[in-house]
C-alpha cells in the first residue's frame, strides 16, 4: 500500500527515522545523563534521584554484576517489581553491563513464574522483597543463580528508608515469610559495586535488549525478542511525532502503568530518558485516592494509561479538582480507548486523550494520533515514521481502502521473533519481514487506521493479553475439572473479564473452591470473574470447544 498517511502527518514529522544516532540503549542514557546530570529523573512517595543519581547507582550495581557475579554480555537477568525507584536503576545497570532484561511481572504465581524463568534461561533476578516469596518456591528448579533482594524503601536514604521498611515489614504485614539461601540484598551490591572499577561493555543495535514476555498472536506465553535497534528505532519514532510540543528537560511524566509493561517501558522509561523528564514513579495504581493525591502535588505535563485506568480516575472524588494546566500530552494504549471516556477526559482535564496501538512485538507503537488533533477520532492513528501498514484479506491479498482485514506490520521496530520458539516465529512473521497482529483493521483516504475488532479469541484485561488456552489448561488440571471452556465478557471495571463455562468431573467440586485455586496457579487478572458449571461443552465434529457458541450463550448474562 502506498503511504497515504504521510500527507496526514503534522508539520515537522519526518517520513523515516534512523536509529544510528545511537549505538544501543546504554549510549542513549549516557547521553542523555550527560545533558540532564542535575534534573530530576524519578521520583517515588516523595523521594527523588536525578539523572546523576542514576548513573552513579546503575553503574555500581553493573559493576557488581559484572565484576563480582560474573555475568557476560548476553546473559538473561530478570527484574521482578513494581514501579519502584529501584527498577530504573536496575534496568540501566543490566543493560550497561551487556545484559539482556527479561521483565517479569510481580504478580506472577510460582507456577507462571517458574515458565518464564525457565523459558529465558535467566541466571540472575532482582526482586522486590514483597513478592521474593513466589521466586523462593521456584528457585531451585529454575537455572538462577543470584537473587538480589530489595525492600521498597531502600534508596529513600535514612531514616526514610528504615521507617518506610519497617512500617511495610512489621506493621502492614505486606512481606510474606520468606527464605533464598545466598540471596544479596541490593544495598549490599551496590556498596560492593562502588569499589569495583566498571569496564564499558560494547554493544551495537544488534545486540538483544529484551526478552519481552507476551502471549502473541499465538497463545502461549514467549519472549518477544527486541533488539537495541528495536527500542532505539520506536523511542525515536514518539520522539519525532511529539518532540514540537514538548521542552525537553522541563517535563514532569506521570508513570502509572508498570514500567515491566512493553508499553510504559518505551512510552514512560525510555521516552522520559530522551526528554529528560522527570518521571513519578505511581508503585500502586489501583489505590486511586492516594493516587490523586500525587498528582495534586504534581504539575505534570505528560500522562501515558489505558481506558480502564482513565475511567477510573475520572470516577475518583477529587480528581477532578487536579491542576491539569501544565498538562501536554495524555496518550492512551494497551486497548482501546472508548469515546465517552475520551470525551469525559477532555472535558475535565481540557485535554485531549490520543489513542495509540501498538503491540509487544513491535516494541510497541505501531500508530499514534497526532498530537494536534482537537478531539477523540475513534481511530488508532497514522502509521509511524518507518512504519509500512497492509490490510490484508484471509488468503494474504491486499485490501482496498475502507476494507476490513487483518493488520500486517513491517518496519524496524519489528522484533526478530520469539525466543527458542521458531515455529511461532514463523506463524507471525512473513519472510519478507511483515508481522501478523492478528487484529481485524481497515485504514481511510487520510492513512488513519481503525481496529475492527480482535481476530483470535484473546481477552484484553486492562491493557493485559489473556489467552483461554492458558486458563482451560489450569481448569482442566483440577482433579475435579472435566473441562472448560473460558471466554471474554465486557465488563466496565476492566474492559473484560473472563468467564469460565465448566464440566464438573467430581460432582462435589463448588465455585469457591474452583476460584481458590485459580488464584494459586494464576495471576489475578486471569483468573475467572465467574464460573458456570454445565452438563456438557459445545464442540466441532472434532472436538474443539467452539468458543463462538459460549459467547453467544454466555456473553450476555454478565454485565
Amino acid at each position: 500500500m502506498d503511504k497515504i498517511w504521510l500527507k496526514s502527518y503534522s508539520p515537522g514529522v519526518p517520513e523515516t527515522v534512523d536509529a544510528g544516532v545511537y549505538s544501543s540503549i546504554t549510549d542513549l542514557f549516557e547521553q542523555s545523563v550527560a545533558r540532564f546530570r542535575q534534573r530530576p529523573a524519578y521520583s517515588n512517595f516523595g523521594h527523588e534521584l536525578s539523572f546523576d543519581d542514576v548513573d552513579r547507582l546503575s553503574r555500581h550495581f553493573a559493576a557488581y554484576l559484572t565484576g563480582e557475579l560474573g555475568l557476560k554480555k548476553g546473559d538473561r537477568i530478570a527484574i521482578m517489581m513494581p514501579n519502584v525507584l529501584q527498577y530504573p536503576v536496575s534496568l540501566f545497570a543490566a543493560l550497561r553491563a551487556g545484559l539482556i532484561v527479561v521483565n517479569v511481572n510481580p504478580l506472577y504465581t510460582a507456577r507462571e513464574l517458574e515458565y518464564q524463568l525457565n523459558d529465558s534461561g535467566a541466571v540472575a533476578i532482582v526482586v522486590l522483597e514483597n513478592f521474593a516469596h513466589t521466586l523462593a518456591e521456584v528457585m531451585e528448579k529454575t537455572a538462577i543463580r543470584h537473587a538480589i533482594i530489595t525492600q521498597l524503601g531502600d534508596l529513600f536514604g535514612f531514616p526514610g528508608s528504615f521507617i518506610v521498611n519497617g512500617v511495610i515489614k512489621y506493621v502492614k504485614k505486606m512481606v510474606p515469610q520468606f527464605e533464598i539461601a545466598g540471596a544479596i540484598h541490593l544495598h549490599d551490591a551496590l556498596a560492593a559495586g562502588e569499589s569495583i572499577t566498571f569496564n564499558r561493555v560494547e554493544q551495537s543495535l544488534n545486540d538483544i535488549a529484551f526478552l519481552q514476555y507476551t502471549g502473541g498472536t499465538t497463545g502461549i506465553s514467549k519472549g518477544a525478542i527486541l533488539t537495541h535497534r528495536n527500542m532505539v528505532t520506536n523511542l525515536l519514532q514518539a520522539y519525532v511525532w511529539a518532540r514540537n510540543d514538548l521542552k525537553e528537560g522541563e517535563e514532569i511524566s506521570i508513570t502509572a502503568l508498570p514500567l515491566y509493561h512493553i508499553f510504559a517501558l518505551t512510552a514512560n522509561a525510555l521516552f522520559a530518558l530522551k526528554i529528560g523528564a522527570k518521571s513519578v514513579l505511581i508503585t500502586n495504581p489501583r489505590d486511586f485516592p492516594a493516587f490523586v493525591k500525587t498528582l495534586q502535588q504534581e504539575r505534570f505535563s505528560m500522562f501515558v494509561g489505558i481506558n480502564t485506568l482513565f475511567n477510573a480516575l475520572l470516577h475518583t472524588p477529587g480528581f477532578d479538582q487536579v491542576d491539569f494546566s501544565a498538562l501536554k500530552f495524555t496518550l492512551g494504549g494497551g486497548m482501546a480507548v472508548q469515546r465517552n471516556v475520551a470525551e469525559q477526559w477532555k472535558q475535565v482535564t481540557g485535554n485531549t486523550l490520543l489513542e495509540a496501538y501498538g503491540l509487544t512485538e513491535t516494541s510497541p507503537a505501531v500508530c499514534i494520533n497526532p498530537v494536534d488533533v482537537p478531539a477523540y477520532t475513534g481511530a488508532i492513528g497514522l502509521p509511524l515514521p518507518s512504519t509500512d501498514v497492509s490490510i490484508r484479506s484471509k488468503n494474504g491479498k491486499e485490501q482496498t481502502i475502507g476494507e476490513a482485514g487483518e493488520l500486517w506490520v513491517k518496519g524496524p521496530q519489528v522484533m526478530r521473533g520469539y525466543w527458542q520458539h521458531e515455529g511461532d516465529t514463523k506463524k507471525t512473521l512473513t519472510e519478507g519481514g511483515w508481522l501478523h497482529t492478528g487484529d481485524v483493521a481497515r485504514i481511510d483516504e487520510n492513512g488513519f487506521v481503525y481496529v475492527v475488532d480482535l481476530l483470535k479469541d484473546m481477552i484484553l484485561i486492562s491493557g493485559f493479553n489473556v489467552y483461554p488456552n492458558e486458563i482451560e489448561a489450569v481448569l482442566a488440571a483440577h482433579g475435579k475439572v472435566l473441562e472448560a471452556g473460558v471466554i471474554g465478557v465486557a465488563d466496565p471495571a476492566s474492559g473484560e473479564a473472563v468467564i469460565a463455562i465448566v464440566v464438573k468431573a467430581d460432582q462435589t467440586l463448588s465455585e469457591e473452591e474452583l476460584q481458590t485455586y485459580c488464584h494459586k496457579n494464576l495471576t489475578g487478572y486471569k483468573c475467572p470473574k465467574h464460573i458456570v458449571f454445565v452438563d456438557e461443552l459445545p464442540k466441532t465434529n472434532v472436538g474443539k470447544i467452539l468458543r463462538r457458541e459460549l459467547r453467544q450463550q454466555y456473553g450476555g448474562k454478565f454485565k
